[in-house]
């Protein structure tokens, strides 16, 4: 169930967030080797996302997701597919890596600076990689609902990032003044294979938005049907595709 998280550094990634600066460039990997870059091109930048052809080819095949597959996606349905419901917010895996190493101070100018307050329900693509570098095995997703003060985990493997969830929650609770919320782990889809952890995170976060659109809150959850997590690599290759990237 290998997830790779290709890391970033923390001090860099918060100026980024916190000043919410865009550029017409590829985010960093602050790897200078420009020799791998060539080797790796671009397929498409949206937002502050960028795939190189190497994170598309994941999709191609039997194989784990990249950190930069889900940030794609996080970036379009914040800008997309949702970008009308103010109640979501979806955190990008790059985000919630930095969030570990965070101080309490850190996260509440970060959260205040992205109007996270006024948010009902923030999304968190989980990784469970205890390091700033390069690793991990596994993703999850943890949903925070702010209207019912608890932190919901999904994992597709057991609880296999019960831990990881829990510091996350620990972190991000000070964060936001909210010492009291509980913690729910949910019975959800179980991933078939040992790499589609990341494709359920995705189809997850899917899933739990379209019944809040519909209901409003995350009670009465039904369970995600295999159907879409089976089709999703090829819906993902032809968004990408739909929104002018490179296969």
């Amino acid at each position: 169930m290998t997830a790779r998280f290709n890391g970033c550094k923390i001090q860099e990634r918060l100026v980024c967030l916190i000043t919410k600066s865009k550029s017409n460039s590829a985010p960093t990997t602050h790897n200078n080797n420009n020799n791998m870059n060539k080797k790796d091109p671009i397929s498409m930048i949206f937002h502050d996302s960028c795939l190189r052809m190497s994170d598309v080819h994941l999709l191609q095949g039997p194989f784990w997701l990249s950190d930069q597959i889900l940030s794609f996606y996080y970036e379009y349905l914040s800008h997309v597919k949702y970008k009308n419901n103010k109640d979501v917010y979806f955190i990008a895996p790059e985000v919630t890596q930095c969030m570990k190493y965070m101080d309490d101070s850190e996260l509440e100018l970060l959260f205040e600076k992205q109007n996270a307050y006024r948010k009902r329900f923030m999304f968190f693509a989980l990784n469970d990689n205890e390091s700033s570098s390069e690793g991990g095995t596994h993703w999850s997703l943890l949903v925070l609902s702010l209207p019912q003060q608890t932190f919901f985990h999904f994992d597709s493997c057991g609880n296999s990032n019960v831990r990881a969830s829990r510091r996350l929650m620990n972190k991000v609770k000070y964060g936001l003044g909210m010492q009291q919320t509980r913690f729910r782990a949910m019975n959800c889809l179980q991933q078939a294979n040992g790499f589609d952890c990341g494709i359920h995170v995705i189809c997850t976060t899917d899933h739990i938005v379209d019944h809040l659109n519909r209901y409003g809150f995350l009670e009465g959850l039904p369970t995600l049907p295999v159907e879409l997590v089976m089709g999703k690599r090829s819906e993902l290759l032809n968004l990408i595709l739909f929104l002018g990237g490179k296969i």
